[in-house]
């Protein structure tokens, strides 16, 4: 898996790109819990699901599913204080989306069961060039030093230019 430290990444640099005008901040932070609750799985070692079960790590709460109830659930709680309601469940599902989607960028584990109820099937994608992230205090190691680095060339460093060439943007265009 990415770190609990860069998932957060993706949802902070989309509310960047649409704008605190558009999608107040403190929703940012609604994007950025979802992005991390796919792995309250990790209780599934505590409660001893083998991970390979479809209700052990990276199992169901890191398929689209799970993203579009979450997304649904976090909207319809919402749904009297913002009125633009496609604009937030969009944010928020690709917020939650998001979480699968970079751990099957990593070079560990077993998979992601993306497209659960529908396959129990485990997948990444072609190329993995994140290093996993150890669980635990492992992470505070000399592997998770590597995979700081590897998250910083791969995640934060394109999400930091993107939010830079979008606030150009929106500078040079406002003027």
């Amino acid at each position: 898996m990415a770190s609990l430290f860069s998932h957060p990444v993706i949802p902070l640099t989309v509310g960047m790109v649409i704008g605190h005008r558009r999608l107040p901040i403190r929703y940012w932070l609604v994007g950025a819990i979802a992005s991390m609750a796919a792995d309250a799985d990790v209780v599934a070692f505590a409660l001893r699901i083998p991970y390979e079960s479809q209700f052990g790590h990276r199992g169901a709460t890191h398929s689209i599913f799970f993203a579009l109830v979450l997304a649904a659930l976090a909207t319809l709680r919402e749904w009297r204080h913002f009125p633009a309601h496609s604009l937030l469940f969009s944010y928020l599902f690709v917020s939650a989306v998001s979480h699968p989607l970079l751990d099957m960028l990593t070079d560990g584990g077993l998979g992601i069961a993306l497209f659960w109820p529908f396959s129990s099937e485990r997948l990444f994608f072609p190329a993995t060039p994140v290093a996993v992230s150890p669980i635990g205090a492992g992470f505070f190691s000399a592997e998770g030093a590597n995979v700081i680095f590897s998250e910083l060339k791969w995640i934060w460093i394109p999400c930091a230019a993107l939010a830079m060439l979008t606030a150009i943007c929106r500078k040079r265009f406002q003027n």
